[in-house]
């Protein structure tokens, strides 16, 4: 729904009008290639412990003054052109299991997203998207149909810290959660937890509740800590603060997780409690857990292996 005048790009800079031709200016450049650990996206609960091929365009379609990323996403970066076939050639290649689309804001590369993930399907792979969830139902709905996993920001709780801190807003990030949660793709939720911007306590038990109700209980939630980057100077995240959200979140999720503390990071039945998945790092190993079940109870507990 961008309004761009002729030799202008939109706000992702993906979008470009060239003489009355809308032209999908970073169609098969990549900012950004690795190979990473699939726990980094973060994903804990589909195919634990494989590595997969990262990557991601430049640009963002929300300008987040907290950015993370912010080098790639929101300025000018270095690319280069990578047609579908090699992406997905590498991507099943090399001690990669598949291919994630992340770092800055997939969903502004729809069109090469949806011409190559299917070569990396077809070729046994599978394809992870790492979105902020800013996304129009109907290419939504174009990318759910060639994608197996979605790890999605929910930036925060409250409508105006979008506004205000984003350039966004939250109502389309809640209705994508929700559409990815039915499409029986995978789905796990990052929060990002900022001191005196999105980090009020009053805000969690309404925040659970609705990713209870709409994502589903066994939803991966994973309480992020800030670091200072972009135009944000707050000091980082106190842990506590972090320990404290994970203990109001697992109040209505059974699997969260604090995110980027260090040490261990295990996964447990919330059945009975036996250790499913022990991590230090990126570290794993599988201790209990067969076809997605406990193997000391037999829950159902929702993990892609």
């Amino acid at each position: 729904r961008c309004r761009i005048p002729p030799g202008h790009s939109g706000e992702c800079r993906a979008r470009m009008n060239l003489d009355g031709t809308l032209v999908a200016a970073t169609y098969g450049r990549p900012c950004a290639v690795h190979v990473d650990p699939m726990e980094k996206k973060p994903l804990y609960h589909f195919h634990p412990g494989t590595m997969v091929l990262s990557t991601g365009p430049a640009g963002c379609n929300l300008s987040c003054s907290f950015c993370q990323n912010w080098e790639i996403s929101q300025q000018e970066s270095p690319t280069r052109l990578v047609a579908p076939a090699d992406l997905a050639s590498a991507a099943v290649s090399g001690g990669s299991s598949g291919l994630a689309f992340t770092y800055t804001e997939p969903v502004v590369w729809l069109e090469y997203i949806v011409e190559t993930a299917p070569l990396v399907r077809r070729a046994g792979g599978f394809i992870v998207m790492v979105s902020n969830g800013y996304v129009e139902p109907g290419p939504l709905d174009e990318l759910l149909e060639v994608t197996d996993a979605w790890n999605v920001d929910l930036k925060g709780w409250r409508d105006s810290f979008y506004r205000s801190l984003c350039g966004g807003s939250r109502e389309p990030v809640l209705r994508s959660i929700e559409r990815i949660a039915g499409s029986g793709r995978h789905l796990e939720v990052t929060f990002l937890l900022i001191p005196g911007e999105n980090d009020d306590p009053a805000d969690w038990p309404g925040m659970a509740s609705w990713l209870s109700d709409h994502a589903g209980r066994a939803t991966p939630l994973h309480i992020s800590r800030y670091f200072p980057r972009y135009r944000m100077d707050r000091p980082p995240t106190p842990p506590d603060t972090i320990r404290r959200a994970v203990e109001a979140f697992s109040k209505r999720l059974d699997f969260v997780y604090p995110g980027n503390l260090g040490g261990e990071c295990d996964t447990l039945c919330p059945e009975c409690g036996t250790v499913l998945i022990e991590r230090s790092g990126y570290s794993v190993r599988i201790a209990a857990l067969s076809s997605g079940r406990c193997m000391k109870c037999g829950r159902d507990v929702g993990i892609v292996t």
